[in-house]
């Protein structure tokens, strides 16, 4: 979440299809003091249409259809930036625009 150069949009790369099964896209909210209305507003606008947000200088905001749902969102999310870290110098081959949307079409994912 202080990572200087992460699109604002989606701050993850697809790395693994159960990243983008889980998660999908994960946007970057701009910082916002801790208490500050204008951050649940941030966050409200982007609920319901993302699994989760990142919330900049902060962290993951993660939801779920069910308790469950959110758990395996959350270990995904973990998981991808903790490869994504370790990969950071090393070129990296996320899923591609066909492989996205064939996993979008036989998950019926919608983001």
């Amino acid at each position: 979440s202080c990572m200087h150069g992460l699109d604002d949009h989606d701050c993850l790369p697809p790395l693994t299809a159960y990243y983008l099964m889980k998660v999908g896209r994960l946007p970057l909210v701009p910082y916002h003091r801790p208490g500050d209305p204008a951050l649940a507003e941030a966050i409200r606008g982007l609920a319901g249409r993302n699994s989760a947000v990142l919330l900049a200088n902060h962290g993951p905001v993660v939801s779920g259809s069910t308790l469950e749902a959110a758990v395996y969102a959350t270990e995904e999310l973990e998981e991808t930036a903790k490869i994504f870290l370790l990969l950071r110098a090393v070129p990296t081959r996320p899923l591609n625009e066909v492989q996205i949307a064939e996993l979008k079409s036989a998950f019926r994912l919608d983001f």
